[in-house]
């Protein structure tokens, strides 16, 4: 589940050696800018970085400065953090030719990069994403979750969209280095998470409708709270049956950038009208359910719990796939397979799920005119309450992960 990050802001450090902020642009003309970071790590080995920002950071002003003796934690307001983008130190940058091959890749300072007007993603949407999240653990090492799935689900995708992916173990070591390199903005135990996004775009030039000449994988970060402001309480859905997310033999399937741009127009008219998000049907029938803007939905009925089949127009969620297994490892009985409105209408309990929001119960929904609610304690299902924490008590470590779901970063 991911869309774009609101943007807020950062508390500003007084300068770049001591807070481990980079410094503001300079408005004079750019200089070489060598960089020299040392970033000390426990548990995974990251190599000592000596590196030069690379060209496309922007670097205003040459900068010298060694993060040996930042705070554990950077000082936010944890308390109020919600899911808007905090700018933070590092982020991880690789290049790809016509040759198909990934370079090794590189931690450079976090901000802009630089792009021509004729870059395929600007101009023919040539690019894709994925969101994961670190969690920090009561002894302070830092646990990813799944980041193997991310990486075979950005390779799927990039097979559909004609463009080169990094390897499973390239992908999973990019995050690693930049988690680590950004360990100072893992937030408290119970108090977020580091959202985690890998992008891949086609960066290169091109006029002409065609694959890109170069790619660019990069990975930034940002500490992170609740999704929806509700937190695990309800949100109330309306069902949409004017528009449509996806189509049998689009890209519904695949975590292309396209797919979340056209559900702003519906998100937005939904959310004017007092709605947390806005529920889809299938672009064929017009009664079957697909997805949430950028979630996926369960419906449960008695002990069976049932939610759509993955058949090319709904997104394969990591979250979604977790929660099945989890389910059934409870005695569940889930069911991947249409479901219709009316069966949505008549369930026990209905929620969503995604990497943003873990898993969010339905309160309400509402589909021509008729609103439906759903009851539980406060609005939370049973079963919607049980998925979450244990889920979220996996990925935080609070107990035991007999899935071998997790990866410690010490």
């Amino acid at each position: 589940m991911e869309l774009g990050l609101a943007s807020s802001r950062g508390p500003a450090g007084p300068s770049l050696a001591v807070a481990g902020r980079r410094p503001r642009p300079s408005l004079s003309p750019p200089l070489p800018c060598p960089l020299s970071l040392q970033i000390q790590t426990r548990g995974y080995s990251m190599p000592t970085l000596h590196h030069k920002a690379h060209t496309t950071v922007g670097c205003q002003a040459s900068v010298a400065a060694k993060y040996m003796e930042t705070p554990d934690i950077v000082d936010l307001d944890w308390e109020n953090l919600g899911f808007g983008l905090v700018d933070t130190d590092f982020m991880y940058m690789a290049k790809c030719g016509t040759d198909g091959n990934f370079s090794s890749g590189e931690i450079v300072p976090f901000g802009p990069i630089a792009l021509s007007p004729s870059a395929g993603v600007l101009n023919y949407g040539q690019g894709l994403f994925e969101g994961l999240k670190a969690y920090r653990k009561t002894d302070g090492s830092v646990l990813l979750f799944r980041p193997e799935e991310n990486a075979i689900r950005m390779k799927n995708g990039s097979d559909r969209m004609c463009m080169p992916a990094p390897t499973v173990e390239q992908f999973v070591d990019a995050v690693k280095q930049t988690v680590l390199a950004n360990k100072r903005w893992v937030p408290p135990t119970g108090k977020g998470s580091l959202y985690i996004r890998p992008l891949l775009i086609g960066s290169g030039a091109i006029l002409g409708l065609a694959p890109a000449p170069e790619y660019t994988f990069l990975i930034y970060v940002s500490p992170v709270g609740n999704y929806f402001k509700e937190g695990l309480a309800p949100i109330n859905l309306i069902i949409e049956d004017n528009f449509h997310r996806a189509a049998p033999g689009g890209t519904g399937g695949v975590k292309t950038i396209g797919n979340y741009a056209s559900v702003l127009k519906a998100q937005r008219t939904a959310k004017d009208k007092g709605y947390s998000d806005v529920l889809y049907l299938d672009a064929v029938h017009n009664k079957y359910l697909e997805e949430v803007s950028s979630c996926n939905i369960f419906v449960v009925k008695g002990n069976a719990i049932s939610t759509p089949a993955i058949e090319g127009t709904i997104l394969p969620g990591i979250t979604r796939k977790s929660i099945i297994e989890v389910a059934e490892s409870k005695g569940y009985k889930v069911e991947e397979r249409h479901v219709s409105v009316d069966e949505l209408l008549d369930a026990d309990e209905v929620f969503c799920t995604g990497t943003a929001v873990v898993v969010s119960p339905v309160g309400s929904i509402t589909y021509k005119g008729k609103r439906v609610e759903y009851d539980g304690n406060q609005g939370v299902g049973v079963v919607s309450q049980q998925l979450y924490t244990s889920l979220t008590s996996l990925q935080m470590g609070h107990t035991e992960d007999r899935m071998g779901w997790t990866m410690q970063l010490n």
